[in-house]
């Protein structure tokens, strides 16, 4: 993989996707917990998912910052896009994530967008298929974004410059 990041470096800023209430049916009635699904991210090409699960809605969110904070990973960007498409699948969900031209925007749903947005992708296209459990999908669109290939090293594989590789 690559080199572990210290997230204490970065000014990471926190987005809650997702809130689930979930309910333990017991002798006195119902036993409520919360499970929350936070992203983190510098808005700079660094993101990290995490999960925390609680009795209390501020718990879960906590938990799951400081679990997505230990998460944290390099995203490869080119001029505030991806340098390629990419395809992320977990479970029965799937993200496919297109680079888009300059002032398109972030064209995605629910928790694709949070992931964009925090990632620092001003420009993308993306497509959910199958399952849309935002679980799901924010695995699946975090395995696309692990996918991506470094544009200068792809370049210098093939003995060509950036401008040469995206000029084609």
């Amino acid at each position: 993989m690559s080199e572990r990041i210290n997230p204490h470096e970065l000014d990471l800023k926190d987005k809650v996707v997702y809130i689930n209430r979930v309910a333990k049916v017991v002798k006195g009635g119902r036993r409520f917990s919360f499970s929350a699904i936070v992203v983190v991210g510098d808005g700079n090409g660094h993101v990290g998912i995490g999960l925390g699960k609680a009795n209390e809605v501020v718990n879960a969110i906590s938990k799951a910052t400081e679990r997505a904070k230990k998460d944290v990973f390099r995203v490869n960007l080119f001029n505030g896009t991806l340098p390629h498409e990419s395809y992320g699948k977990f479970g029965a969900g799937k993200v496919v994530l297109k680079p888009a031209s300059a002032g398109t925007g972030v064209i995605a749903g629910g928790p694709v967008r949070a992931i964009c947005e925090m990632v620092g992708v001003s420009d993308v296209l993306s497509k959910i298929m199958g399952s849309s459990n935002p679980h799901n999908v924010v695995k699946a669109t975090i395995d696309a974004l692990r996918k991506l290939k470094d544009p200068a090293q792809v370049a210098r594989n093939r003995g060509m410059s950036v401008k040469e590789l995206y000029s084609l």
